[in-house]
């Protein structure tokens, strides 16, 4: 089969194409044809040698979707999604034409979605279910704000509005709309904070920062008495200070979240658990800007590298016969 293999860390350009083995799986293990497997950002990141994690050589990609054509009975010929903060770094990936996985870690995709969407799905939600629903354990009737509204912060959205909280979001110019958010901030406004203690009477229960560094100190602001703040990135500062006595006054709580410590199993519970939220239309896939074969690897990552707004995704059975 073929695999998208790095050798060593660097620009897209240190990505070949290789033929491997075809894959043996264990009992406890299965192969799945990989039919579409998005690229995300910490994939870029990889390769470029930024997760300390990684063993070389290896085979990257963390989320993908497909059909099962090795392993148990009851699953041959399924159609699965998954994603896993392991595959890709201390294990081969999913870029590529199969992928071993746990049985385990096997869960159907929901119909209603094509190949590509399933695969544009696992980190963002997953990330966003972990920050919104097991971390914050935000609950219906109370308030989100959410600092920066990309993948990941449109996903938790999404998710927050099906649990019935009020969503408010928070980004530079609050130019962006969207059906998920009950409310738009620009953050350099000078009364921002302000802006969103009305919006949310007084305070947040819940403010997930996904830009992190010099947006923390005014996260701990929009909190309200006992309110959390979920940090997932220190994007642009990795150190920061704040008032403690104020800390504590508040009783606030700081929780950090981090999807690479899900391998694909634990990764599977949560796509088992926003699957109903896809089959009923609560949550929308998002939109696919441009899909690549595998031979076309190296365009792919540095189209994902330059900023590409919506998913790139790899179907690594685009050229065969």
């Amino acid at each position: 089969m073929k695999a998208l293999r790095f050798n060593q860390h660097g620009d897209p350009s240190v990505l070949v194409t290789s033929d491997l083995p075809t894959p043996a799986p264990s009992a406890d293990e299965a192969v799945v044809q990989v039919f579409a497997a998005s690229i995300n950002p910490s994939d870029v990141k990889n390769v470029e040698g930024r997760m300390s994690q990684t063993t070389l050589p290896r085979t990257p990609g963390r989320d993908y979707s497909g059909v099962v054509i090795a392993g148990p009975a009851e699953w041959l010929g399924a159609q699965v999604w998954g994603s896993g903060g392991d595959v890709g770094f201390t294990c081969d990936g999913t870029h590529a034409e199969q992928v071993v996985v746990p049985v385990a870690s096997l869960r159907r995709k929901p119909a209603n979605l094509t190949f590509e969407e399933a695969s544009a799905i696992g980190v963002n939600f997953i990330t966003a279910w972990c920050a919104v629903v097991e971390a914050a354990q935000l609950q219906a009737g109370e308030s989100l704000v959410i600092i920066g509204l990309g993948g990941v912060g449109g996903a938790a959205s999404q998710i927050a509005k099906r649990i019935g909280a009020k969503v408010v979001g928070v980004a530079r110019g609050a130019g962006k709309t969207s059906p998920y958010v009950d409310a738009m901030v620009d953050s350099q406004a000078p009364d921002s904070i302000a802006r969103i203690r009305e919006a949310t009477n007084g305070g947040a229960a819940v403010v997930f920062d996904t830009v992190g560094g010099s947006m923390f100190e005014t996260a701990l602001h929009m909190l309200r008495v006992g309110g959390r703040l979920v940090e997932i990135s220190a994007s642009d500062r990795r150190e920061v200070t704040f008032n403690l006595a104020d800390f504590y006054h508040n009783e606030s709580r700081l929780i950090g979240v981090d999807t690479l410590k899900r391998d694909l199993v634990a990764s599977a519970q949560m796509l088992e658990a926003l699957r109903p939220g896809f089959e009923d239309g609560s949550y929308k896939a998002p939109a696919i800007a441009q899909t690549f074969a595998l031979e076309d690897a190296q365009a792919a990552y540095q189209a994902v590298a330059a900023g590409t707004k919506g998913r790139v995704v790899l179907t690594p059975q685009a050229k065969r016969n």
